[in-house]
């Protein structure tokens, strides 16, 4: 079975969590006995074009040198070339039985070829536009909701992380029940846990008393920072002695500067920055918990990345992040926008060391018994396998290697007037 998948983001460009998802479950599937191909984007003109990586094979593009009206557009150009470097690779005899679409950003491509070549097409939606925005609010947020039903809609299967974001899709899109696919994120624990503490890169963020608070993501709206710092207060009230390390960039981090200093917490709260995986994996190890208050969150990978770590979590009770953690077992809970919640959660956890240890524990031993990339990349192969005996008995049959009508797809990608 050959694969052709598409993803916006791919290791060593990382934009959020879909970069590390694609990766995992591609080198998975590779194990699994399947060839996986993945186009995606280049990080810089430095990078090869054409790598393999854990017995996958990338090919990046690199967008036109032409200044973009807005962020669309600018994806509209990427799926272009997205699409001439599937004509090259045809060209070149190449074939594929299945095409992967990660997410709304490679849609157009994605769709091109599955008319061109008529194959059978499976999309991951990793989150919605809907979700991610409470509604849509504006024009481009309708758009891309547009383009997540369009998506969805010419796939043969969609596949989703969590059994809220199969309601949610049923929800915003209508889709059919039998069409989604529930198929949990995982992680490879071995890549987050490191054999002792670093205490020189440790004492870079704390005094050597203070307790470590941890999050670790993007600084956006809904992955809620903001109430980890109204937070804060209540919990340094209770336990003087602790310090909220914050790790990620993103377009929120001056207003959560400015919310820190309102607060009077400036120093006791570390903004790093982006931080590489020797920095993160010893921030680990070294916090007392990780915590990740997202007001919306499909699925919650970092979450299960801090489990993996064998670190105390508390999430918010919402999403994906609400089927990870059993409240008390293998982490805590608190409501979500609940600043109050989250300080007594904190304080739980920070004033109980034994409870804090054995949900650590439970928690490493749920990771490796459910949530292994080898069981994920099963599940997909087996999607992979209905869906090409579907596409079998049907009268829309493939034409492999056949590329003549790929460029009147390319004719049909919607334009913003």
């Amino acid at each position: 079975m050959r694969v052709l998948m598409f993803s916006w983001e791919y290791p060593p460009r990382v934009v959020g969590g879909l970069a590390r998802h694609v990766h995992d479950l591609s080198v998975a599937l590779v194990k699994a006995g399947v060839q996986v191909d993945v186009i995606t984007v280049a990080e810089d003109w430095s990078a090869a074009v054409e790598e393999i990586m854990q017995g996958v094979r990338v090919l990046r593009v690199r967008p036109y040198h032409l200044v973009t009206r807005d962020f669309i557009s600018g994806i509209l150009q990427l799926n272009l070339t997205m699409l001439e470097k599937t004509l090259s690779l045809l060209r070149q005899g190449e074939s594929y039985d299945i095409i992967h679409a990660h997410d709304w950003l490679v849609a157009y491509a994605a769709r091109a070829v599955k008319h061109a070549l008529q194959l059978p097409l499976v999309a991951t939606i990793h989150a919605t536009e809907y979700g991610r925005n409470r509604g849509l609010h504006t024009d481009e947020q309708r758009y891309i909701s547009d383009v997540e039903w369009w998506l969805a809609y010419e796939a043969w299967r969609v596949i989703c992380c969590s059994r809220y974001m199969h309601h949610e899709l049923q929800r915003v899109f209508h889709l059919p029940d039998d069409k989604i696919e529930v198929v949990p994120n995982g992680v490879e624990p071995s890549q987050f846990r490191t054999n002792r503490q670093d205490a020189s890169i440790r004492s870079r963020f704390a005094a050597a008393d203070e307790k470590i608070i941890f999050f670790i993501g993007r600084l956006v709206q809904e992955k809620g920072v903001q109430v980890l710092l109204e937070a804060a207060p209540r919990v340094l009230a209770a336990a003087p002695k602790t310090k909220f390390v914050i790790a990620g960039k993103g377009p929120m981090l001056e207003a959560l500067r400015g919310q820190a200093r309102q607060l009077g917490i400036e120093n006791k709260l570390y903004f790093t920055g982006y931080i590489d995986d020797l920095t993160r994996n010893a921030l680990y190890q070294a916090a007392m918990a990780a915590v990740f208050p997202s007001l919306y969150e499909p699925f919650g990978i970092v979450a299960l990345e801090a489990m993996a770590a064998k670190v105390p979590v508390i999430v918010s009770d919402t999403g994906g992040l609400s089927e990870i953690v059993d409240h008390g077992v293998d982490g805590l809970k608190c409501y979500p926008g609940n600043a109050v919640s989250l300080a007594d959660q904190l304080i739980t956890l920070l004033h109980s060391e034994d409870l804090a240890l054995r949900m650590a524990a439970s928690a490493a031993k749920k990771v490796a018994r459910e949530f292994s990339w080898q069981e994920i990349a099963h599940q997909t192969r087996n999607i992979y396998k209905q869906v090409l005996a579907e596409y079998s008995q049907c009268d829309w049959a493939g034409v492999r290697g056949d590329f003549s009508r790929l460029d009147a797809q390319i004719r049909e990608l919607p334009h913003r007037h």
